[in-house]
């Protein structure tokens, strides 16, 4: 009787300490916080590579004008998260990655390559978005000033809500040395949309959730349109989601990958210190390439 006892004791420990396992995810505590924020970004599991597409549309918007849909927008970001601690924020993650974006003929999906700008009336080389390394800071339960982290996420129904917008504002890589005086700062803003199914976020024993997410970007002219100084801005916005691999990608950003951009079949390694890529510093690189090119040519 003594064993059987102890047997049913056991047996009642165990189911209960896999309850406690299996409980859901509560978004009132920080670290469950933490945790559905990083099954949202990418996964739980270390060095897990994890792929998000969108697909979306571009308007030019002059003062006094008509708004003007000028082109499509067909994106890609592959990453992979890691564990990191703080001695004083405690567990967290980090986020590695790079990213694809190519503006498409509206028409005919395909990359542009040149485009007239109906602005201007000038045609000019499109350059895309090419992003190598996008890398999020740490991530931690608390902050670095002791607040505890929260995703600030609305639950309705059997749905997650989640809405996060990404102010800008820094040094134009392309402006010169004196622009703290004359202005030329880059102004912009990116507004990011998550929901997720609640059952799918909050289940511990799922590494991932696949949320959907849209994106909305108000920012200044792309550089390579060349504008300078016109009025106006663009707005762009675009829809996506988690998909299982880059061969779930559309063709036109497969062809891409394939052909120019071997690279992005993988992110980043998770130790990747290298600082971020903006459109502004690539294309700043974009120039300088050009010019090397151009004097060599003048050298022969």
């Amino acid at each position: 009787m003594r064993s059987f006892c102890l047997a049913a004791a056991l047996l009642v420990g165990t189911l209960n300490a896999a309850a406690a396992v299996a409980a859901p995810l509560d978004l009132s505590s920080p670290a469950d916080n933490l945790a559905a924020f990083r099954k949202i970004q990418c996964s739980t599991k270390d060095a897990t590579p994890v792929v998000y597409h969108w697909s979306g549309h571009v308007y030019a918007r002059v003062p006094g004008e008509p708004d003007r849909h000028i082109f499509d927008v067909e994106g890609m970001n592959i990453r992979q998260c890691v564990a990191v601690s703080d001695p004083k924020r405690g567990p967290g993650f980090r986020m590695v990655s790079r990213e694809l974006m190519f503006y498409v003929d509206p028409e005919t999906g395909a990359a542009l390559k040149t485009w007239l700008n109906p602005l201007t009336g000038k045609t000019v080389d499109v350059v895309p978005v090419v992003n190598d390394p996008v890398n999020m800071r740490p991530a931690f339960a608390t902050d670095d000033r002791g607040q505890p982290f929260s995703l600030h996420a609305r639950t309705e129904g059997d749905r997650v809500f989640l809405s996060t917008e990404v102010p800008l504002f820094y040094r134009n890589p392309l402006a010169g040395d004196y622009q703290d005086y004359v202005g030329n700062k880059y102004h912009a803003m990116e507004i990011f949309d998550f929901v997720a199914n609640k059952d799918d976020l909050l289940d511990r024993t799922k590494s991932e959730a696949s949320p959907s997410v849209s994106w909305v970007r108000v920012a200044e002219w792309l550089p390579w349109m060349e504008m300078g100084g016109r009025d106006g801005l663009m707005i762009m916005n675009a829809t996506g989601q988690k998909v299982s691999g880059i061969d779930q990608l559309p063709e036109v950003i497969r062809t891409q990958i394939s052909t120019n951009y071997p690279a992005w079949t993988a992110p980043p390694p998770v130790d990747d210190a290298r600082p971020n890529e903006t459109s502004w510093t690539y294309f700043k690189k974009v120039l300088e390439a050009r010019k090397a090119k151009a004097a060599a040519a003048g050298g022969q």
